[in-house]
């Protein structure tokens, strides 16, 4: 299998073949989560150490279950209570992991780079859960193994991203991992919110979803991120969802099978109709989540694998 990375920090470094064959390996995953035995031992006897300096549900939820699953030892380590509160650096965090020798890191950050600087400190495979506006990959690997499991393939497909762009490593990391996979990505989002400079990255950029929605296969809505606004960026709730809200009216815009996304959690009535959200012969919001696990899952075995086989080779 076609994956050499020792950590999983980005989509950036990632070539085409090494996404396919991380998503090849996910589907695998999905069959063994939906059997009645669901564990496996990739993980057996390695350790998976899960620091999360920001509050997250989800992804904490399925970055445990999937180590789990695979027969790690996992724990959860509670950063906003920790000594980095207490003015503990990074690298003296670092360094305090690695006296506990651990075999996997799942780290998420406020800050762009953190994970990056900590995988560059510590022994062990080191997975981005998002850190600051940077990337978010195993986000970007579960929406695109959805994708392509509802449209039976993942290539010429036109995907359009909507909502707070500015602020979103989810819509940074699908851009990448989208356009290394050449889809046709529309960007929809009022100015305020669309980082400038976003054109170079070989995407089309709207300020109305009537236009940026029409015959698109895909619609990604993003959540509206108001913990990273520092200023006035929507009006109002009301006024954004009346312009940029996705309903059964601006979806009918796409093409009749387009499906919707959404990477969670959901406001709904701001980003998206509840209803259309719930509406099972469109969204595939529930299959993301479920998505989430197995390409986790993936990740942490490929990268174990290579941890492997550098001490073996170090051996």
């Amino acid at each position: 299998m076609t994956f050499t990375h020792r950590h999983l920090l980005g989509i950036e470094h990632l070539r085409q073949d090494e996404i396919t064959t991380l998503l090849d390996l996910a589907e695998d995953y999905v069959t063994l989560n939906r059997a009645t035995q669901k564990h496996g031992d990739a993980l057996a006897g390695l350790t998976q150490i899960n620091m999360f300096f920001e509050n997250s549900t989800r992804t904490q939820a399925s970055f445990e279950l999937a180590g789990k699953r695979l027969g790690a030892d996992v724990m959860n380590m509670a950063m906003q209570a920790s000594s980095i509160t207490k003015g503990e650096t990074l690298i003296d965090t670092a360094m305090t992991l690695n006296a506990m020798h651990p075999d996997l890191l799942v780290v998420r950050h406020p800050h762009s780079g953190a994970v990056d600087l900590l995988a560059q400190k510590v022994n062990c495979a080191v997975l981005n859960a998002g850190d600051g506006r940077h990337e978010h990959p195993t986000q970007a690997l579960l929406d695109a193994l959805t994708i392509r499991r509802a449209k039976g393939r993942l290539h010429r497909l036109n995907i359009a991203i909507c909502g707070d762009i500015a602020h979103s490593r989810v819509a940074r990391s699908n851009i990448i991992l989208l356009g290394k996979m050449e889809n046709r990505i529309r960007l929809i989002a009022p100015p305020t919110l669309m980082p400038s400079g976003i054109s170079e990255f070989g995407v089309e950029v709207f300020d109305d979803m009537a236009e940026g929605l029409k015959d698109v296969d895909v619609v990604m809505m993003l959540r509206l991120q108001r913990e990273r606004m520092d200023g006035g960026f929507i009006p109002s709730s009301r006024e954004y969802y009346h312009r940029y809200g996705l309903d059964a009216a601006k979806l009918a815009y796409a093409k009749p099978d387009a499906i919707v996304m959404h990477p969670g959690p959901m406001n709904r009535g701001v980003e998206i109709d509840g209803t259309l959200a719930d509406d099972i012969n469109r969204s595939v919001i529930q299959d993301q989540v479920e998505m989430g696990v197995a390409v986790r899952m993936a990740a942490m075995d490929l990268l174990a694998r290579n941890q492997r086989a550098l001490q073996g080779g170090a051996a």
